[in-house]
């Protein structure tokens, strides 16, 4: 036992003591000193499970190591903890370190102006949460803001505005917990400014509008050949440029003035405004002339402030456009950080397939689980933490990478293991007879080796349901189990009660499966939904109508699931994962 001023156990107390008291510790350190008893007692019986027998005794050392580390700032605990058991502290310093993001180039504490832009075709997807969680991690590391600027310019015929997109898109950074400057601005609000600046560049002899078709376009960029309009004067390109407003989709395209010479053949005279038809969610058909990303970005990064620019590597041309036009200008230039693409191995992130499968009815809605969004993310019991944290662990480079999405699952079970209380579910439930079982009632814990959370009963006799893959799996003659319940044996098409007891079973030299099941009788019926659409039907305990929606809990040996709906016949719920 510790002393009286909170110091670690001395010499003369056991191993066991010891034990506890460093589990006291982490568990006190990882919530801000507030140990939980349940916690530090499932930790203990999991790393010494002959434990168990001495529950009643060891919960009243553990309260009493929790009262002494109570008396502990959180400075001393991290002391005790390293003197007791450092490599318990050594693992948690090595995942901090790797969540750290690199200083922010030219960064001015409190100065920082940072923005997001999303394109409104849907929803925000792990894609996406990225660029959003860097920045606002920045943002909280420099004391900065953040912007919300949602870039509804009109797009590609194949890139398309979703209209409750504008929603979704908020709705998502804010279930990330990422607060951003408050009004959001719209880009389809600014036209009238883009077209103020494409005046003063066309008044610097720097655009020009050019009528060519695009093979024609396409053709002198690659042959390096000037189109015949560029010789346009001043004067010329002002009347053409108000010509535009009122000739066909396709007939004209303000383009600047670079180099025909440029390396790269699409910095050479690139389009910076063309006519476009297409109704507008927001504003419909109030303008017709819309401006590429580049030059509606180099205006907004200036007028708005943006010190820093995070973005995709894909967008590096777009970058190279706005230094371009700022030193048009005389602007002072944000500083442009690029990043290596970001995949998820086995998942296909993408907001325009998505919005095909929305639209044709094949997938349920936009928080269908095979889109990834992050309200999809929501519905299935993924934590808006530990997608951060599985974000801040890649960090911020210039590379490519691609990742397992198991690692965002081992963040998730961090947080949801020690929350979710265990039940039985049966999927593709298979009737069984066990003859001459005895009648019974079954305590089984609502979670591992913490009784004091509670318990499920569960009336047995001799009717069960197990899985029809586990039937079909049982083994002539073996010494087989239900999990916590009795042992029985298969002779030829019967099924035989053998005995309760688990210690029969485990010196069994013919032992077979240890199954899940429930009692044939009593249960709820359940429809889970997988991450790939499948639904699979089962029963589960009768206690589950208990949960209330929202809940998280895990199926043993299925996973991590959560209630998603609550239905007079039936419980739906969504998988997370194993």
């Amino acid at each position: 036992m510790p002393k009286s001023k909170g110091t670690a156990p001395d010499n003369n107390h056991s191993g066991n003591h010891i034990l506890l008291w460093k589990h006291v510790l982490k568990n006190a350190l990882d919530y801000n000193g507030q140990a939980s008893l349940g916690s530090v007692l499932g930790k203990i019986i999991g790393e010494q499970p002959e434990l168990k027998k001495d529950i009643p005794v060891l919960k009243k050392e553990i309260e009493k190591l929790i009262l002494e580390a109570k008396k502990l700032s959180l400075e001393r605990l991290h002391a005790e903890l390293e003197k007791t058991a450092p490599e318990m502290l050594e693992k948690k310093e090595k995942k901090e370190e790797e969540r750290k993001l690199p200083e922010l180039q030219g960064a001015v504490f409190g100065k920082v102006v940072l923005r997001v832009a999303p394109y409104p075709s849907g929803p925000l997807h792990m894609g996406n949460a990225r660029q959003v969680i860097v920045n606002d991690e920045y943002a909280r590391l420099y004391h900065g803001k953040m912007l919300l600027v949602i870039d509804d310019t009109i797009g590609s015929e194949e890139k398309q505005i979703l209209p409750e997109a504008y929603d979704l898109i908020p709705e998502g950074i804010k279930w990330l917990g990422v607060k951003y400057r408050e009004p959001i601005i719209y880009k389809s609000d600014r036209l009238q400014l883009y077209y103020q600046y494409a005046e003063e560049l066309i008044n610097k002899g720097k655009a020009y509008v050019c009528s060519c078709d695009s093979e024609t376009l396409r053709k002198n960029r690659e042959e390096k050949k000037d189109c015949p309009h560029r010789q346009q004067s001043v004067k010329e390109t002002l009347n053409r440029w108000k010509e535009m407003f009122h000739q066909p989709e396709g007939a004209a395209a303000l383009r600047i003035r670079t180099s025909m010479q440029h390396p790269n053949p699409a910095f050479r005279d690139r389009v910076t405004f063309r006519i476009c038809d297409r109704q507008h969610p927001r504003i419909g058909k109030k303008y017709r002339i819309w401006p590429l990303l580049d030059f509606s970005w180099a205006v907004d990064d200036h007028l708005l402030g943006i010190t820093h620019v995070i973005r995709g590597k894909e967008l590096m041309i777009e970058s190279d456009m706005e230094r371009y036009i700022w030193e048009i200008f005389g602007w002072k230039p944000s500083i442009l950080i690029h990043s290596g693409l970001f995949a998820i191995e086995g998942v296909k992130l993408s907001k325009s397939k998505a919005q095909k499968e929305v639209k044709s009815g094949e997938y349920a809605g936009w928080d269908d689980p095979r889109t990834w969004s992050l309200q999809s993310l929501k519905r299935r019991g993924i934590q808006p933490e530990a997608v951060r944290k599985f974000i801040l662990n890649l960090g911020l480079n210039p590379n490519e990478i691609k990742v397992p999405i198991e690692s965002l699952y081992s963040e998730n079970k961090k947080m949801i293991e020690e929350k979710a209380n265990r039940y039985f579910f049966v999927s593709a439930p298979q009737k069984i007879k066990i003859g001459k079982a005895p009648k019974q009632e079954v305590s089984l814990d609502l979670y591992p080796n913490q009784p004091e959370r509670g318990e499920r009963k569960l009336i047995t006799n001799t009717d069960f349901v197990i899985t029809a893959e586990d039937f079909h799996q049982l083994e002539e003659g073996k010494l087989h189990r239900l999990m916590d319940c009795l042992n029985f044996r298969k002779k030829k098409s019967r099924l035989i009660f053998d005995s309760q007891e688990h210690e029969h079973f485990k010196l069994a030299e013919d032992k077979g499966k240890i199954l899940h099941w429930l009692p044939a009788e009593g249960n709820v019926k359940i429809d889970l939904l997988m991450p790939d659409g499948q639904h699979l039907s089962g029963l589960g305990e009768a206690g589950l109508n208990k949960l209330k929606e929202g809940a998280i809990i895990q199926f043993e040996r299925v996973g991590f699931v959560r209630l998603d709906k609550k239905e007079k016949d039936k419980l739906s719920f969504w998988f997370a994962h194993k």
